[in-house]
């Protein structure tokens, strides 16, 4: 074989240490984030906090459901802080590709305490429910186009997850627990990769070796590095867990450079990725953002108080000679990077959550004028098409955050639901029909309660179409007994 060099041109993704930062920030609730700051701030002297006084929240630059007229009151840096971050820093990235279609920072926003006096908003709600692992997975699950026969798999696999995402059942167990004759092993197996899709990243996996394996397949494919990581994980595992270096070193035949590139890139994969998802509940929940109807326009608003407004610190800053290689400047210089850095990630994650706060609102507006009723069918793909980007991203955003509305604090993952079919060519959000079976059995005659297939033969009249098993277990769901307990209870 000819051997040749050759040169090539092009762009790539590259999961540089802060573009890992800028992701896992915008895993974090707003409790996490704030002590995640808290603990930044110690831990940096080129961050301080501005102080500010009566600066007005900062709704969504033309991205909330109506619009709404920006305050720009208060929204500037300190003119120091501007200097240092964007003249003194041309070497920094100019963009945090969080999603991978990301293309811009957006160093214009700056967050904003809410508008009006703080005591106005009672911000801190206690959580009435925790978000398991399970319950997400099983969200997921109900958002994802399943047949009735992949639904019971999925439903199934599911129970077998553990806390750390890991299945831990037997597939043959899955397909004699069926009782379904015309399902193979081959339906289980498929069902447990769509499975392994959904997020975190990893879930689902059969092992450590095939958790690994299913990040690393869900990267994009111009990742540095990649074919590598999937070649030292697929076939010298053995060797990665032993850290035996010289053994993958002779056999891949890489040198140590290339080794540790890949080791870097195996080292961003997460072995327990059930972990990422609380598995227990909060005692509290505080809003990460706002939304208010003013002059007759839905807004949505960032809390301002959920990460402080940082700056660099000038007089630290000042301090620094370009030319000086001492220790002391070389700390400061490092410094002045991080902090650079973290201010660009706390801007991506506000603008990202911001945004998708905002196209939720556009699309459920009907459920904040009108309430459940009106809530419309919304998935993942809705929200990333939309805003232009991916679900995983999506589904990083509406995990534990929360906004405050007029109808109480709800979890982004709130307003998302499946969709019925209706007679009229429509469709209707599994959200809205539970909301009708709730009013349709607080009306009933209390000694002649409503079963589930009078139920679902009312909402057939109002153009619904859904079967008795349907109602049952969107009645079961809200904690509503069946008609004979209900009179009984009467």
């Amino acid at each position: 074989m000819k051997q040749a060099l050759q040169l090539r041109l092009g762009q790539h993704l590259t999961m540089t240490p802060q573009l890992q930062q800028a992701i896992r920030l915008l895993q974090l609730s707003a409790l996490d984030l704030t002590q995640e700051v808290q603990e930044v701030i110690e831990t940096n002297p080129m961050l301080e906090v501005e102080e500010e006084f009566g600066q007005q929240a900062t709704p969504a630059n033309g991205e909330a459901s109506d619009g709404g007229a920006t305050d720009q009151d208060g929204n500037s840096n300190d003119p120091n802080n501007e200097r240092e971050i964007q003249t003194d820093a041309p070497q920094a990235t100019e963009d945090l590709p969080v999603d991978s279609e990301w293309s811009d920072v957006y160093d214009s926003y700056q967050p904003g305490p809410v508008g009006g006096d703080a005591s106005d908003h009672d911000y801190m709600v206690q959580n009435s429910s925790a978000t398991t692992l399970h319950d997400h997975l099983l969200w997921q699950m109900n958002l994802t186009p399943f047949s009735p026969q992949d639904m019971v798999i999925a439903t199934t696999i599911i129970d077998s997850i553990n806390e750390d995402g890991y299945f831990t059942g037997d597939l043959e167990e899955v397909l004699q627990s069926l009782n379904d004759e015309e399902a193979t092993i081959e339906d289980i197996k498929a069902v447990l990769h769509r499975i392994q899709a959904f997020d975190p990243p990893g879930v689902g996996a059969q092992g450590p070796q095939d958790c690994l394996l299913i990040q690393l397949r869900q990267l994009p494919e111009s990742t540095p590095d990649l074919p590598l990581a999937v070649r030292l994980c697929k076939d010298y595992f053995n060797l990665l867990t032993a850290q035996d270096q010289n053994q993958i070193m002779r056999r891949m035949k890489i040198d140590q450079n290339e080794l540790m590139a890949v080791m870097q890139l195996i080292r961003t994969l997460n072995p327990h990725p059930g972990t990422l998802i609380a598995s227990s509940e909060p005692e509290y929940v505080i809003p990460d953002v706002f939304v208010s109807k003013r002059n007759g326009r839905w807004v949505v608003e960032l809390n301002g108080e959920v990460t402080p407004k940082l700056r660099v610190n000038s007089g630290y800053a000042n301090l620094i000679r370009r030319a000086d290689q001492s220790e002391d400047n070389t700390f400061l210089k490092n410094h002045l990077q991080e902090a650079r850095w973290f201010i660009k990630s706390l801007m991506s994650r506000n603008e990202t959550i911001l945004r998708v706060a905002s196209k939720i609102v556009e699309y459920q507006r009907g459920f904040f004028e009108h309430g459940e009723e009106a809530m419309k069918p919304l998935v993942l793909r809705d929200i990333a098409e939309a805003l232009d980007m991916h679900e995983s991203t999506i589904s990083r955003v509406t995990t534990q955050k929360y906004m405050h509305t007029p109808r109480g604090t709800l979890e982004f993952k709130y307003f998302f639901s499946s969709h019925v079919s209706t007679s009229a060519g429509g469709e209707c959000s599994s959200t809205a029909i539970r909301a009708l079976i709730k009013k349709l059995i607080a009306a009933e005659i209390p000694n002649k309660p409503l079963s589930d297939n009078k139920i679902a033969a009312l909402l057939s009249d109002q153009g619904i179409e859904v079967a008795r098993r349907t109602v049952a277990k969107y009645r079961e769901s809200m904690g509503i007994p069946p008609s004979n307990e209900r009179k009984r209870l009467i």
